[in-house]
C-alpha cells in the first residue's frame, strides 16, 4: 500500500490540474517520480472523489477512459462533472482527448 506522502504528492499534482482539461493515471505518476505507479495513482484517486479540493473527474486512463467513474456517487457523476467544464465524452470516453490533455511534467 503506498504512503499518505505518496497519497500527499497524488493530490497535489491533481490540484493544478486546469478546469476542462484532463490528465492521466500514468502521467501523474510519471510527474510525481514513480512512473511505474499509475495502479497507484487511481488508488489514491479513487478515495479522492469525495474530495472536492482534488478534481479526480479531470484524471483518466492512457486512453481517455472514465475507468474511476464508479468511485462516484451516481451512475454518470464523473462524466457530468467533465461535461460541465466543457469536456466532450461518449461511451465513457473523453472525446478530443489529446487536444485537452493536460501534461504535468511540462505544463506544471
Amino acid at each position: 500500500m503506498p504512503s499518505d506522502n505518496f497519497y500527499h504528492k497524488v493530490y497535489e499534482v491533481a490540484r493544478k490540474i486546469p478546469y476542462g482539461r484532463v490528465t492521466s493515471y500514468g502521467a501523474i505518476a510519471k510527474a510525481i517520480g514513480a512512473a511505474k505507479s499509475a495502479r497507484m495513482v487511481g488508488y489514491a484517486m479513487n478515495g479522492a472523489a469525495a474530495m472536492q479540493e482534488v478534481p479526480a473527474h479531470r484524471v483518466v486512463n492512457r486512453n481517455g477512459l472514465l475507468t474511476g467513474k464508479h468511485h462516484f456517487p451516481g451512475t454518470h457523476l464523473m462524466q457530468q462533472l467533465l461535461e460541465s467544464e466543457g469536456v466532450e465524452v461518449e461511451d465513457d470516453k473523453v472525446q478530443n482527448f489529446k487536444t485537452i490533455f493536460w501534461d504535468p511534467m511540462r505544463d506544471c
